[in-house]
């Protein structure tokens, strides 16, 4: 019996996932490893931009930037599905330097043989702006490849150091159609436990599919976990109280934390 704890201490918990479907499955793994029942409930649809053009005058002057920054593993992904649908055979310039937010996204672009340069010590765009303070920055060109609705944090931050900064959309997220019904259903239920949100988007996709009252009332015992504090605060910013936060802002972390809270309670 205590083997069994120690191996599966999720056991008997249900906990909700809101990230997009084709990012969900790490996750879901991780959780249902340690006992977990799993809801994939994805609040967010990963898309290619309305049109391309920014990206693609971005990228025929490629060589031309000194930086360019990553701020997600989607727009790793969606970035390089265009680069190589309009640059067949040919390599990522060695010249540009490049700055991932994180270790997933550090991780996809070694995948595709991109040196990464930088990374900070916290996953957030102030913790970039505070790395690129110690740099040369002035005068330089960076590229910011990224979702289409983000903060200005990182863009407003580069400026104010000097540097000259692109902002060009990757892709967009979206809400996936008729989901309130759907949604509404799995939480009168009252047996979700744990609703973990991994980004803003995640959060506000969520909260627009319920009433303010129906949030209130589903959400009343249920823990809310976020994996970072970003995310945490767009939630707080909807009223909810979030429990658990990871020190790292990683998935791993995320599951781990979930774990810890359980274990002391």
């Amino acid at each position: 019996m205590i083997e069994k704890m120690t191996n599966r201490p999720l056991e008997g918990k249900t906990i909700l996932i809101t990230r997009a479907r084709e990012q969900s499955a790490e996750f879901g793994t991780q959780l249902r490893s340690r006992g977990a029942e799993v809801i994939e409930f994805p609040t967010i649809e990963i898309v290619p931009p309305l049109n391309w053009e920014d990206l693609d005058r971005a990228m025929d002057q490629l060589a031309s930037y000194d930086w360019i920054i990553f701020t997600s593993v989607n727009g790793v992904i969606y970035f390089w599905q265009r680069f190589l649908e309009r640059k067949k055979g040919a390599r990522f310039p060695s010249s540009i330097k490049v700055c991932a937010i994180g270790p997933a996204t550090a991780n996809r672009l070694r995948e595709k043989r991109v040196r990464v340069d930088y990374t900070p010590t916290e996953f957030i765009a102030e913790a970039i702006l505070e790395g690129f303070e110690k740099m040369a920055i002035p005068g330089k060109r960076v590229l910011l490849a990224r979702v289409k609705k983000a903060r200005d944090v990182l863009p407003q931050g580069l400026r104010r150091l000097g540097a000259e900064v692109d902002v060009v959309e990757a892709y967009r997220t979206l809400k996936p159609r008729g989901g309130s019904r759907k949604l509404r259903k799995i939480l009168a239920g009252g047996e979700v436990d744990v609703v973990t949100f991994t980004s803003s988007s995640t959060v506000n996709h969520f909260v627009d599919l319920l009433k303010k009252e129906e949030l209130n009332r589903f959400l009343k015992d249920v823990t809310i976990a976020c994996i970072g504090p970003v995310t945490t605060r767009t939630a707080e910013g909807h009223g909810m109280k979030v429990r658990i936060q990871p020190k790292e802002y990683t998935i791993p972390a995320l599951t781990s934390a979930i774990v810890k809270y359980f274990a002391k309670k």
